[in-house]
């Protein structure tokens, strides 16, 4: 399992550049997500593996942080330092996070 952080953590690594990943698929995506989140659908996720960048964590996302679980188990099964945000970016919204629209 991998580990998830609460949204307050998550606000402060985004503020320091962290990297986001949205496994949510195209249309959720476009509707709203975190900016400069890099889009990969969790079902893609291991065949795209290769575009997640190493060398820092990622924090994965969803609409809740159930998909975001599975995608950071996925990262962290495949050497990267992964965590899942708690709440999602239906959380983060909620929070005050700024979301933008709009395909990649």
């Amino acid at each position: 399992m991998s580990p998830e952080v609460d949204l307050a953590r998550f606000a402060e690594a985004y503020r320091d550049g962290a990297t986001v990943v949205d496994v949510r698929e195209p249309d959720e995506f476009a509707a709203g997500h975190v900016p400069d989140a890099l889009p990969i659908p969790l079902g893609r996720l291991a065949e795209r593996i290769s575009e997640v960048p190493r060398g820092g964590a990622v924090y994965v996302i969803c609409a809740s942080g159930n998909r975001s679980r599975a995608g950071a188990a996925l990262l962290c099964r495949a050497g990267i330092e992964a965590y899942s945000v708690a709440g999602g970016t239906k959380g983060w919204m909620r929070a005050g996070g700024q979301v933008v629209a709009g395909a990649a």
